[in-house]
């Protein structure tokens, strides 16, 4: 899968994925959205991203939890 809005240099962040051109983790946008914040709201904080930016990072975290084991605890 290609991400064209999402980049990792380690030199930026110390190497996190962040939105392209900008310093902004995708950490920082899938948390907003968890808080639960709106696309509007995000862009209005962050005026420099964009909805595309927001889906994109969203699509990115997916791809990246799907990817890897997670420490869950089972249901007893």
């Amino acid at each position: 899968m290609v991400f064209e809005r999402i980049t990792v240099d380690p030199a930026i962040m110390d190497g996190q994925p962040c939105i392209h051109g900008l310093r902004i983790p995708v950490t920082t946008v899938v948390a907003m959205v968890a808080d639960g914040m709106s696309s509007d709201e995000i862009c209005t904080e962050l005026p420099d991203l964009t909805p595309d930016d927001i889906t994109e990072a969203l699509r990115f975290a997916a791809v990246a939890v799907r990817e890897r084991a997670l420490p869950l605890r089972l249901s007893a």
